[in-house]
């Protein structure tokens, strides 16, 4: 990192010979936009072993496994050497939530909306046709309208002076994860960004005009007010308003003597005041079907729904129509429910054959899915650490597949089922036992959204 911070200052002085010359290098309020790459990977490949070892072994996600995106970007100088940088960026991903923040890994791309706020330190002033910095701050995600996270920024760029005080910007930015749902990720952007208005031109100073010789008093408007004294000459008015009418401030029809919202546009039948609401949910009284509790306007002013009573309302309730426990998700649960114990459903070690037991607890579920038709699962398959890799993950897969064909045998629909290998990386017991081992040997269910 040294190195690299080194050659970005030789790189800014060598470029000094071909900068411009401004009365001033603080930057001008500006506006860009980006082309970025999110690797939602990397950074925890490397949190989970170390950057050596993923230096060695090649680890870095390929960039076709990468998030494309736009980014709109707003900068303003704060200092010559240090800049304020705003950027609201948009992608499509595949977003890896952590086992602990217990939210499944997104299986397909969805919308990811990530908001920064950042400070740029230059090593070299915008005087310069090359200026390497450092930045940091934070920033927030939202993820399909649901997730939100909150993660800090770190990184490193270089700016490149192209003319007129336009800039090609490169940026590292590192985003190590701050709230629960968020994850540790990196991005890489390109973008260019010019300032949002011209250079004020330069202030002329110009001669005071020749004295005027003052005319006879004038009433145009014949208010009783002279034009000299009076502010609108044209228009009749009192000389209360000094010569205007009576104003109507918030031009909504209903001037300001009459108005008791004066500054707020309103209605006559509300005495100049907006249509009132009542529980200040932003939904106005006479739109709102629920006027005396705070509610949304997709609701027409009433509280998010809860559909089948159990106190997790329809919006965070994974099954909206099933009466369920808040700690899944609104879902039912298979252990309080049907006395389910995934620990029994284990495999034959090396194989994926089922035992016995394991059909005996496997046919709880099948009661399960056959009494809530609407649930779909996650069939997550696990391996002891017996092995390695190259036979563990795909005998988990194995394991996932072989429970997801016996549900599926005693007639259930394969479509509310997804098999998933994970597999030794996820542990339950001690591998150095036999029962341990046993005990690894394992799928876990999870509900689908």
């Amino acid at each position: 990192m040294k190195k690299f911070l080194f050659s970005l200052i030789v790189v800014g002085l060598a470029t000094a010979s071909f900068a411009q010359t401004p009365t001033s290098y603080k930057k001008r309020a500006s506006l860009g936009i980006a082309f970025f790459l999110n690797d939602m990977y990397t950074a925890e490949k490397i949190g989970r072993t170390s950057l050596s070892r993923v230096l060695q072994s090649g680890a870095f996600t390929p960039l076709k496994e990468m998030s494309p995106g736009l980014s709109l970007q707003y900068f303003e100088g704060i200092s010559e050497h240090v800049d304020f940088m705003a950027t609201l960026s948009g992608t499509y991903t595949k977003y890896p939530f952590y086992r602990k923040s217990g939210v499944a890994p997104s299986v397909r791309s969805l919308f990811l909306l990530e908001a920064d706020a950042n400070v740029n330190v230059k090593l070299l002033t915008d005087k310069y046709v090359v200026v390497p910095y450092v930045t940091f701050g934070v920033g927030a995600s939202m993820y399909n309208g649901t997730y939100f996270a909150a993660q800090g920024n770190t990184g490193l760029g270089l700016q490149f002076n192209i003319g007129g005080e336009t800039f090609i910007n490169t940026q590292m930015l590192y985003r190590p994860a701050i709230s629960g749902l968020a994850v540790n990720h990196t991005a890489y952007s390109i973008g260019i960004a010019s300032p949002l208005k011209d250079k004020p031109a330069p202030v002329m100073v110009t001669p005071p005009p020749a004295p005027v010789v003052a005319p006879a008093p004038v009433d145009t408007d014949k208010d009783g007010i002279n034009d000299k004294d009076d502010k609108c000459p044209t228009v009749a008015g009192i000389a209360k308003y000094n010569g205007c009418p009576v104003p109507d401030t918030d031009k909504d029809g209903i001037n300001d003597e009459n108005d008791k919202c004066p500054t707020i546009k309103g209605i006559a039948k509300y005495n100049g005041c907006p249509i009132p609401d009542t529980d200040k949910d932003g939904v106005n009284d006479e739109e709102d079907k629920c006027p005396s509790v705070p509610g949304l306007a997709r609701y027409q002013g009433c509280p998010i729904p809860d559909t089948d009573g159990d106190g997790v309302n329809d919006e965070e309730d994974k099954c909206p129509s099933i009466k369920g426990a808040r700690e899944n998700n609104g879902c039912p649960e298979l252990k309080a429910a049907y006395n389910f114990d995934n620990k029994k459903v284990q495999f034959v070690s090396g194989s994926a054959v089922l035992t016995k037991v394991s059909k005996v607890e496997l046919n709880k579920v099948v009661k399960a899915l056959n009494e809530n038709p609407t649930l779909k699962l996650f069939v997550e398959g696990h391996t002891d650490a017996s092995g390695n890799d190259k036979i563990n993950n795909p005998l988990s897969l194995k394991r996932a597949n072989a429970v997801k064909d016996y549900l599926v045998a005693q007639k259930i629909d394969a479509a509310r089922l997804t098999a998933e290998g994970f597999g030794s990386t996820q542990p339950i017991a001690d591998n150095k036992t036999a029962k341990g081992k046993a005990l690894n040997r394992r799928v876990d269910f999870k509900v689908q959204e």
